[in-house]
């Protein structure tokens, strides 16, 4: 394999659409890209997706690929997914951990493995490992397990476990720990500054573990920890003391590293994104993930190129990383496995009934009532008349996908209750829009708020104040973020469904109606309210 061919294979891309434009093809053929990256963007129906993978694999094998290439994306579960028209909508990290039952982590892993895998998926960017111990945390948050190391591993390698047994590759991340940062590194660096005992016993935990139970990848975080890499401002993606040093040396692994996106603002408006693949090579990173602009992707391989003529990297050190892509390749996929007829009969177990069951069953176990003041349930006589008032849409993270942000927990509470009127509000509210709703919430027997992350002196948190001052009875469902209640007044009631995804919203009004028993315990601590509650 030549040079050019080698640096493909190392390469994780991107594209916009849902065929494969000629950008791609080229790339496919002229530099033999190993991995393709989908998002949201390139996700249709099933048929769709299976189409567009096929498609790609079909351009791959032409192009004489020894193994076919490997087709990744972000399916959390939970808030951050990518499959959606058709595809089982599964809890996701801190849903889980609020079961308290690791099982489910791997019950759910492997369903979902099962419809990526049906639609040509061969690899999992997850799960994600990050110890959420931050509440003000902007980017992993209900993404995490929960705040206890021993949690988060136990979850971690279930789900990773679960994965693997339905073959599909996995990601550990964010390495070396993404959970307690208040910076989102899509837009800037982020700094961990503890020590490195500390490192060990939370963040690094995780890790160790699930590379000991036989991680397949692991994800690099755009995060600098001044106790490890001395450099100022080095994030891990670049730092050879975390990549090689600490990684691969102190805790073993010896399998392949991948970059998140290279282009989020943490490299991108620092050292820039060729020359910071260039150091991440250098670092011990085996794959290059720029998944958005096709001029990024070719600059990119070409400075990695000339710096393997220039003496700056070895071939040796591409050789090796490239020795690692083809054992991960030889393990998980195969041309004889990507039968077009194969794969169209396994696309009915995308969105099947057991999937939905497993998922709702599990979310019956994770939805939390974290506090009731005695009244629920509520009853379901048209008599007793309930305000739900909620936001539109709302997407706090840039990993979230804006396609997903849209729900509707009015006519959710209307399944249980007739008589419910709603209203939904925008991300920021006026203050006579404020107001006007308090005055139509006085006029109800109920009032039912749900929240996404409703931070300090937002305007949803204006709203629930003046709500409580004017003595509605109020019932929150945090729809997303169980912080939420640390910086609202004394509630009533307070639900937590970790997502606002259908059967988690119907799970919650199920129980503010009195129907099942929800069992979830939180999987975090919430400091400033719960003891006045």
């Amino acid at each position: 394999m030549d040079l050019k061919k080698k640096i493909g294979q190392m390469m994780v891309i991107g594209f916009e659409g849902k065929t494969m434009p000629n950008s791609v093809k080229e790339l496919i053929h002229e530099y033999h890209i190993g991995s393709i990256i989908l998002f949201g963007r390139n996700i249709g129906t099933p048929e769709e997706v299976l189409a567009l993978t096929s498609e790609l694999q079909l351009e791959a094998k032409k192009a004489g690929y020894l193994y076919p290439l490997l087709i990744c994306t972000d399916q959390e579960n939970g808030v951050v997914r990518r499959l959606g028209e058709g595809a089982t909508m599964f809890p996701g990290a801190m849903a889980l951990g609020a079961t308290g039952i690791p099982e489910y982590a791997y019950d759910i892993g492997y369903a979902s493995a099962l419809e990526l895998k049906a639609l040509g998926i061969n690899w999992n960017l997850a799960p994600v490992l990050d110890v959420n111990n931050n509440p003000d945390n902007p980017v992993i948050g209900v993404r995490s397990f929960g705040e206890l190391p021993e949690a988060v591993s136990e979850f971690g390698r279930a789900s990773m476990k679960g994965m693997q047994a339905a073959g599909v590759v996995t990601t550990l991340k964010h390495f070396p720990g993404h959970g307690d940062t208040n910076i989102d590194s899509h837009y800037n660096l982020p700094t961990i500054s503890h020590g490195i005992e500390r490192l060990h016993e939370v963040e690094l935990r995780p890790f160790r573990d699930a590379i000991r139970d036989g991680a397949d990848t692991v994800m690099t975080a755009h995060i600098y920890f001044p106790t490890i890499e001395y450099e100022y401002g080095v994030p891990a993606t670049l730092s050879k003391r975390i990549i090689t040093g600490l990684l691969r040396e102190e805790l073993g692994f010896d399998g392949v590293v991948t970059t998140d996106c290279m282009e989020m603002n943490a490299i991108s408006q620092t050292i820039g994104v060729e020359r910071g693949s260039v150091e991440a090579i250098k670092a011990g990173v085996d794959l290059i993930m720029v998944s958005h602009r096709f001029n990024w992707q070719v600059r990119t391989m070409n400075e990695i190129i000339k710096s393997v003529h220039n003496g700056e990297i070895a071939e040796e050190h591409i050789d090796q990383a490239l020795a690692r892509i083809m054992k991960l390749k030889e393990k998980y996929v195969h041309w004889d496995d990507l039968s077009i007829t194969h794969q169209h009969n396994q696309l009915e177990i995308v969105g099947c009934k057991e999937h939905a069951d497993l998922a709702y069953k599990v979310y019956q176990q994770a939805v939390t009532l974290v506090t009731d003041n005695g009244i629920l349930p509520l009853p379901r006589s048209q008599r007793h008349r309930i305000f739900v008032v909620y936001p539109k849409k709302n997407t706090t993270m840039a990993v979230e996908d804006q396609r997903y942000s849209s729900f509707n927990l009015g006519s959710v509470i209307r399944e249980f209750n007739q008589s419910t009127d709603s209203y939904q509000f925008n991300n920021e509210l006026e203050a006579w829009e404020i107001d006007e709703i308090v005055n139509k919430a006085l006029q109800y027997d109920s009032v039912i708020v749900g929240t996404l992350t409703a931070l300090p002196g937002s305007s949803q948190i204006h709203l629930i104040n003046k709500m409580r001052e004017k003595g509605c009875s109020l019932i929150i469902i945090a729809m997303r973020s169980p912080y939420d209640l640390a910086n609202m007044p004394k509630i009533d009631a307070y639900l937590s469904t970790y997502d606002f995804s259908y059967p988690a919203l119907k799970t919650a009004a199920g129980a503010i109606f009195g129907e099942g028993t929800i069992r979830g315990k939180l999987p975090v601590t919430i400091e400033a309210k719960i003891s006045e509650l």
